[in-house]
């Protein structure tokens, strides 16, 4: 098979598989989810169609490591636009950008404090399990909103060499307390505009330090230690059997994927051993800065440029999905 003809693969499965996931939704379910189908009759057919089109241009341009970095970061910062404008259009009053018609926190921790404080599962809760199941860890470097937010500020240095102090300490400690502090206003019975003012702080905070402590250490620190969805996505990543490697026979211990991790996964002692620390998120940047190509995808036994097209088809396929359904 030519090389011509292989690179177009990827895009067109991409968008079958896209357009076959957001057709099931357009069918079965009586009240739109579809943005489109709110506004005009059989419109959510033209949105899928767009966004399957938009997920297959996104295949073609990040099949290549060369090019996935860069295309992965501008797909990111997309989706959180799209995010937060339906937000702001719904905090205008245009309920139909809303998921329900209601207005929901959008701070990844209600993933996990919604159905703690009502006791019941959300949308976005089995959305977001979807996508630990079906690509680990791609939850936290493609589609939360307040990560890319974190990304951007710290790119305004390269990351510190020194691995972040007590991280894994920090990570448990954050994730048992939103836990109990949540489990305490139910048990109180705290009223919901309480709930939500107490939840509404823990964001801001979340944001105060992306904006002034990530970009200090050149490190995704709200992701990284604040935010405890991205503990639970740390070490719920396993139930996923996607991995990611470093060839120590073609390493040269270069240390330049160091300086392009924001998670803090690849510092000396992770390179040495041969495999990112359990923050990666398998994001790939990586792979576009070893001059050497040891930083490797695996799954099972498949060859590492196999693996790695499976975990974009995966990725790409869930993101233009949610960018179709994700909103509050």
């Amino acid at each position: 098979m030519t090389y011509v003809k292989k690179k177009y693969i990827l895009p067109v499965l991409v968008f079958l598989f896209v357009t076959f996931l957001l057709g099931i939704v357009q069918m079965m379910l009586e009240n739109p989810i579809i943005l489109l189908e709110r506004f005009v009759k059989n419109g959510g057919w033209i949105e899928i169609i767009f966004v399957a089109l938009y997920g297959g241009f996104l295949a073609y341009k990040m099949q290549q490591p060369g090019n996935s970095a860069r295309w992965r970061l501008l797909s990111w910062n997309i989706f959180t636009i799209v995010f937060f404008s339906q937000l702001l259009l719904g905090l205008l009053g245009y309920e139909k950008f809303l998921m329900t018609g209601n207005l929901h926190l959008p701070i990844p921790m209600m993933i996990l404090g919604g159905p703690v404080y009502r006791g019941e599962l959300s949308i976005m809760t089995i959305l977001f399990l979807s996508t630990v199941v079906l690509t680990g860890p791609a939850w936290c470097s493609h589609l939360c909103y307040f990560g890319s937010i974190d990304n951007l500020f710290s790119k305004y240095k390269k990351p510190v060499k020194a691995p972040v102090k007590w991280l894994n300490g920090i990570k448990f400690s954050m994730l048992a307390g939103v836990i109990l502090v949540i489990l305490v206003l139910r048990w109180l019975k705290i009223d919901l505009l309480t709930a939500t003012l107490i939840a509404g702080g823990f964001g801001i905070a979340g944001l105060l330090i992306s904006v002034f402590i990530s970009p200090k250490k050149g490190k995704m620190m709200h992701c990284l230690a604040w935010c405890p969805i991205g503990t639970i996505v740390n070490y719920s990543r396993f139930v996923n059997p996607f991995r990611m490697y470093i060839d120590r026979q073609s390493c040269t211990l270069c240390n330049v994927c160091s300086s392009h991790c924001r998670y803090d996964a690849l510092n000396r002692g992770d390179i040495e051993s041969g495999k990112p620390g359990i923050t990666c998120t398998l994001c790939g940047d990586c792979v576009s800065s070893c001059h050497a190509g040891s930083i490797k995808y695996r799954f099972f036994r498949m060859n590492p440029e196999s693996s790695r097209r499976l975990y974009f088809f995966l990725t790409i396929s869930a993101y233009a999905v949610f960018l179709a359904l994700g909103r509050i």
